[in-house]
Parts: structure tokens; C-alpha cells; sequence
């Protein structure tokens, strides 16, 4: 049989019917908020996005173009100072903008040494060659196959790069150190002994010198020999300072040391025919 309701059933199910309209009236009508602390995480987040993504330092109103206004960008960006203190990048703040920035103590992580390529003078493959071929050579004589005089730096920089050595001292007034190559010299050039350097012939048919050369004009057969010569002698601790001049022996004669020094190349004459 079909179920009848009673009156009181029938208000009972009005009732029911308009406590459900009422709640789903309230519930389009409500605002749903954040937990602050959800809301400030996010916002941190946010901070962070920004500062990784960016490619140079972020001002301050950059965080506020992408923040309610309600942030404290202030506390947030201490907030994240503090959590990143201890890690591998920290926030730092430079000329008033904020960026991430490698830990000072991981900076040897990052560190690269690389060796800097450096090109020679005009002056110093010249000094070079001459050295090279006419080894052991004083300073005078390179000057004197030159023809001008050498600045202080082109023997220091083919020092410093391990291409020469100071080998002994000239058995002459002054005692003016000679120089000869090394074994670096040799295997950067790809030398198994001295002597396989290019002899005249071969530097004309590498087109390195000129076909019609001056009479006379001979390339020397080069050596280093490890030993000192007969008119060498060994160095004396004192070659250091100075490298560029010979300083006269001070037990020589007074006579022998002003032919010497007047010997010497005209230094002032010839330093801006090198320069140029």
C-alpha cells in the first residue's frame, strides 16, 4: 500500500528541506582564508621563485610587484636570510637589492686556476732566438746581434716563464751572466736536443727568412752544452739583483771596470727603437 504522511511528517521534511537551502546560501556566500603560517610559506616561496629566477640583483619593489600587500617583504626577506645562513648559497643584499650569492666559505669549491696565455714582444722572440742559437750569451751580446738594447723586462719574462736560465759567468771585466735555454724550452717547442732547431736552409724553405739574404749571413749551429765552457765560471749567489746589469767585479782593476762599463751599449739612445 502507498505510504501516507502524516502533517507532522510533512513539517518535519520542510524544515529539513529549508535548513539545506539555508546552507547552501551561506556556503556561496563564504570566504575561505589561509592558515598564516600556510601563508607566509607561500610567500616565501614566492621570494624564492623570484630570486632564482632572476639575472641580476631584485629591488625591493620587484617583491612587492608579485606580493600582497599585506606582506612584510621585510620580515620575509630576513626570514629567508636566516634559513639559507648555513647553506651552500645565502642571500645577501648588495646597493639595496637582494640576491643569491655563493657561501664565502665554498669558494674553493668554484675556484678555477687557469693558466693565462701571454704573447711575446717583437723583443723577446728575438732575445729568444738569439739565445737559442748563440748559447751561452751574455746580455752585451745579444744587444750586439740585435742592434739595439734590451728593456729590463724581456729577459725577466722569458725567466719567469722557464725558457732561459742563467747558466754562469763570463771569465771577463764584469763577469756578465750568460744565458742558455731549458729543458721546458725544448718541450714546448717540441725539441728532442738543441741541435734540431732549423739551420738556414730550412728557415728559407719555411719562407722565414728572404731569399736574397746579406753576404756573409749565416745562421749558427746551436748547443748547450750542460757543462760550463772554458770561458765560463760558475754563478755566485749574487745574480739575482740586478738581472738587466753586470756589475763590475769588485776586485777587478779600477782601469778594467770603467773599460767595462764603457763598453756597454748606449742604454738612452736605443730604448725607444725597441719600444717602437
Amino acid at each position: 500500500m502507498p505510504s501516507t504522511m502524516t502533517a507532522i511528517d510533512m513539517n518535519d521534511q520542510q524544515d529539513m528541506d529549508g535548513a539545506a537551502d539555508a546552507g547552501a546560501d551561506s556556503a556561496q556566500g563564504a570566504v575561505v582564508t589561509m592558515h598564516p603560517h600556510a601563508e607566509r610559506s607561500q610567500h616565501l616561496r614566492i621570494l624564492e621563485a623570484i630570486l632564482f629566477a632572476a639575472t641580476e640583483p631584485v629591488s625591493f619593489d620587484k617583491f612587492k610587484e608579485h606580493l600582497p600587500e599585506t606582506a612584510d617583504i621585510e620580515v620575509l626577506l630576513e626570514d629567508l636570510r636566516e634559513n639559507y645562513a648555513n647553506r651552500g648559497v645565502n642571500l645577501v643584499q648588495l646597493a639595496g637589492k637582494f640576491m643569491f650569492r655563493t657561501a664565502e666559505d665554498m669558494s674553493f669549491v668554484l675556484r678555477k686556476d687557469v693558466q693565462e696565455q701571454k704573447r711575446l714582444t717583437k723583443a723577446g722572440l728575438e732575445t729568444l732566438a738569439i739565445i737559442a742559437y748563440h748559447q751561452p750569451v751574455t746580455r752585451a751580446e745579444i744587444e750586439d746581434i740585435r742592434g739595439v738594447a734590451i728593456s729590463k723586462g724581456t729577459i725577466d719574462t722569458l725567466l719567469d716563464i722557464g725558457w732561459i736560465k742563467m747558466r754562469g759567468r763570463r771569465k771577463t771585466p764584469g763577469r756578465p751572466v750568460t744565458y742558455g735555454t731549458t729543458e721546458g724550452f725544448m718541450q714546448h717547442f717540441g725539441l728532442n736536443d738543441i741541435t734540431d732547431l732549423p739551420g738556414l736552409q730550412e728557415l728559407k724553405a719555411a719562407g722565414l727568412l728572404e731569399a736574397n739574404l746579406p753576404p756573409g749571413f749565416d745562421v749558427p749551429v746551436p748547443k748547450a752544452p750542460e757543462e760550463l765552457t772554458a770561458d765560463e765560471e760558475p754563478l755566485d749567489g749574487t745574480e739575482q739583483i740586478p738581472l738587466d746589469m753586470h756589475m763590475p767585479d769588485p776586485d777587478a782593476p779600477v782601469a778594467e771596470a770603467a773599460a767595462e762599463v764603457m763598453a756597454e751599449p748606449d742604454m738612452v739612445g736605443t730604448a725607444d727603437t725597441e719600444q717602437a
